[in-house]
């Protein structure tokens, strides 16, 4: 009796120490995010200050991306061979680093002229495009600490991070780069520091970086899991073609990839499209964001997590990818549905075209959520337990080389076509249906019917 006894609070112990470890890296990652949330309010005018072209802007998300693609995988094998509480501490520090740096570039400019002021902007951008990839690394910890059967719920959580930091990271952007703030800071900080609309915000970003460093350093421990010697191919390459050669992870890359390509399309064009649409400004854009950001949460949060306790995780992802395509399908449509309806059907003063964006918008979260979430928990049942770190990290790499490569793209057919990159964003949608039915229907046999 009293073995049994002690097993059981033994087995108490353990998942306590569990729900505490996933509790402080979701807080990191909020932390984290939240710093990456602020700079987003001002990233556009702080490149116009420097009189070039808003294509810069686009480079600028390519660049972040594009760094994010290549180190996503090794930060994942690394943290597989190292331990997750190193790269999870490097990572946060270094985007420290790279905020820091970008609230200097007026600095620069005036040292090294327009080049060297869009310069270091880039070097920081890159910087922290590469340390990005410490997503794979919590999800990898998540994976470590919790049990398959919640793994899906505790993935939803860690969006859920993500989306609160995109909710209150703008807002407080917004503040630091206020006049009031502005003019508070240029008052009491010395000389040396510059104190504008652009670094402000960006320093805020570094001390939460700095913040969500120390937290990881006195909180976060290492996470019971077993340790690999360096295995597979090594290298930027290498990760990816173990995944692609791997029949489980292979479909799973591929559909996280195109997936991401279809939506960049409502990313790169949203305020563009509703203000030309709808005739928004950017203060009306924002709350749109900030109703997204939510849906986010309680999507990510709460729905997600009960969802993936009642339905099968390929279920989940399936779900998710034909809500992304009705919504894809219907977005760049929203003003003329509305204007074949009633008058009565209107919010905030604004027609009956702003209720059907808006329930497109909370459509496209709640797919997206079921997406994100049912492929990561997919690729966390594909991978070994020594392996989970690269596996996530190849599908983040993935994503960022969506999100590299859709941007450009989606901006060169907008200036088309309003509808084209929503278009061609549901064409790539269908194909990613058509792989997860085949995934589920493997995996499912008596929901899809048996396979021949």
């Amino acid at each position: 009796m009293s073995i049994d006894r002690a097993a059981t609070m033994g087995e108490a112990d353990a998942g306590a120490s569990s729900r505490r470890a996933l509790a402080t890296v979701i807080g990191i990652v909020f932390i984290d995010l939240l710093g990456f949330g602020i700079v987003i309010p001002i990233l556009p005018f702080y490149v116009r200050s420097f009189g070039v072209s808003d294509v810069y802007i686009g480079l600028l998300a390519a660049a972040y991306s594009l760094m994010q693609f290549l180190f996503a995988p090794l930060l994942g094998r690394i943290s597989d061979e190292r331990g997750r509480r190193p790269v999870l501490m490097l990572s946060v520090l270094g985007n420290a680093v790279a905020w820091t740096f970008f609230g200097l570039g007026a600095q620069f400019e005036l040292a090294f002229g327009t080049v060297g002021g869009l310069g270091i902007l880039f070097v920081s951008r890159m910087l922290a495009g590469a340390m990005g990839g410490n997503v794979a690394t919590a999800q990898a910890y998540v994976a470590d600490v919790t049990d398959p059967t919640d793994r899906a719920g505790a993935l939803g959580l860690v969006g859920a991070a993500f989306g609160l930091g995109f909710v209150f990271g703008p807002a407080i952007g917004a503040l630091f780069a206020s006049d009031a703030v502005v003019g508070w800071a240029a008052g009491t900080f010395p000389a040396f520091v510059p104190t504008t609309a652009f670094s402000l915000p960006s320093f805020a970003a570094a001390g939460f970086s700095v913040l969500a460093f120390v937290a990881t350093y006195l909180t976060l421990p290492e996470p019971p899991r077993r340790r690999t010697a360096a295995v597979g191919r090594v290298g930027i390459v290498g990760p990816f073609r173990d995944a692609l050669a791997d029949v489980d992870l292979r479909p799973l890359v591929v559909v996280f990839l195109v997936a991401r390509v279809a939506f960049s399309g409502v990313q790169v064009v949203f305020v563009p499209f509703v203000a030309d649409s709808f005739g928004y400004d950017a203060t009306q854009a924002g709350f749109l964001l900030t109703y997204v950001g939510v849906l986010g949460v309680i999507n990510q949060g709460f729905v997600v997590g009960r969802l993936s306790r009642r339905f099968a995780d390929a279920l989940l992802s399936l779900a998710g990818a034909i809500l992304l395509l009705v919504a894809l399908a219907t977005f760049p449509f929203a003003q003329s549905i509305g204007s074949v309806l009633p008058a009565a059907i209107s919010l905030f003063g604004e027609g009956p075209g702003l209720v059907v964006l808006l329930v497109v918008l909370a459509i496209l979260s709640t797919g997206n959520g079921l997406l994100n979430v049912g492929i990561a928990t997919q690729v966390s049942r594909a991978a070994s337990e020594d392996q989970q770190g690269s596996a996530f990290g190849v599908t983040q790499g993935a994503g960022s080389l969506g999100r590299t490569v859709g941007p450009p793209i989606m901006t060169a057919l907008y200036v088309f076509a309003v509808p084209a990159p929503f278009v061609l964003g549901a064409a790539l949608t269908v194909l990613v249906v058509v792989v997860l039915a085949a995934v589920a229907r493997r995996g499912l046999p008596d929901v899809f019917g048996r396979p021949e």
